[in-house]
């Protein structure tokens, strides 16, 4: 029997970035400059935030009335991806030419059936759409918006960098669709988010214990700037920030944030995750393996 060939050192990027509003186009090209920048910093794993593509319908104002309900939701559906489709192909051509992949969120549409669109997360690398997942469970506001996940795409993907699993935003607060992920071991975990809160990095540091797993965390910074004169939803009065961010990248086992957090700027963490570490957090504490005493604890 040959030995298994060594655990990597991988460079991931968490890319902290608010999208040109409502606009696919110029968003895109946003995120293939900021997919080239994090490449060109020798990133091997570039993660963007959740519905980066393009606009994440943020607490902090879509919960305010009076606003044109018809004409946002043409919009945010006119900004939106399909998955397989154009966007994908030009972000995978990108994957190609720099050697990288990318995990990005967007709000995906289906173009055979214009109506829903849902809060998903695309794993995109040289060879194209690798996996996407989408959300579950749209959270309070966001139901207003997205559709709800059928929950068949939970799982974790072989990858030339390592096998990626995760969940997006609060998701990652529900302990049976982890459960679900951490059978497949996952080596890197991927969280993009629209929390900002210390709470929030408190989950996901748990996160890299509980699955033995470096996690990507990857929120946007939103600021009133970014939303132009004929956004068809009022905006809170004497308020710039919506999102401060918080991007990091958190080493499995002992939980320690390696990258980031990073707070009020727009901006790409870096850190190099041995995947070694995996193992080594594993062989303390495998939540789906030695650790799971699923025999007695899952439902009959």
């Amino acid at each position: 029997m040959e030995p298994l060939p060594p655990l990597p050192t991988i460079r991931v990027a968490a890319v902290q970035a608010m999208p040109v509003v409502l606009d696919l186009e110029a968003s895109l090209e946003k995120a293939l400059g900021l997919l080239s920048e994090a490449a060109g910093q020798g990133a091997q794993l570039v993660v963007f935030p959740e519905a980066y593509l393009s606009l994440y319908p943020s607490y902090a104002w879509a919960h305010l009335p009076g606003g044109d309900g018809n004409a946002l939701w043409e919009r945010l559906w006119a900004s939106s991806v399909e998955a397989p489709g154009p966007v994908v192909d030009r972000l995978a051509d990108a994957c190609r030419e720099h050697g990288v992949v990318c995990a990005i969120g967007v709000n995906e549409r289906e173009a055979e059936r214009p109506g829903s669109f849902y809060n998903t997360l695309l794993l995109i690398g040289p060879e194209g759409l690798l996996h996407k997942h989408r959300k579950l469970m749209p959270t309070h506001h966001e139901r207003l918006f997205h559709g709800v996940g059928a929950g068949d795409d939970l799982g974790v993907t072989e990858t030339a960098v390592g096998r990626l699993g995760g969940l997006i935003c609060w998701e990652n607060r529900m302990p049976l669709a982890r459960w679900a992920v951490y059978q497949g071991g996952p080596q890197i975990w991927l969280a993009p988010t629209a929390d900002d809160s210390d709470g929030w990095l408190a989950t996901v540091r748990h996160i890299a214990i509980e699955a033995g797993a470096f996690v990507v965390s990857v929120p946007q910074f939103i600021q009133r700037s970014n939303f132009g004169d004929d956004f068809p939803w009022p905006l809170p009065p004497d308020t710039e920030v919506f999102g401060r961010g918080g991007a990091a990248i958190i080493e499995p086992g002992s939980g320690e944030v390696i990258g980031g957090p990073l707070y009020d700027a727009e901006g790409i963490v870096l850190a190099d995750c041995d995947l070694r570490r995996t193992l080594h957090a594993k062989r303390w504490f495998d939540a789906a393996g030695h650790y799971s005493r699923a025999d007695v604890l899952w439902p009959r």
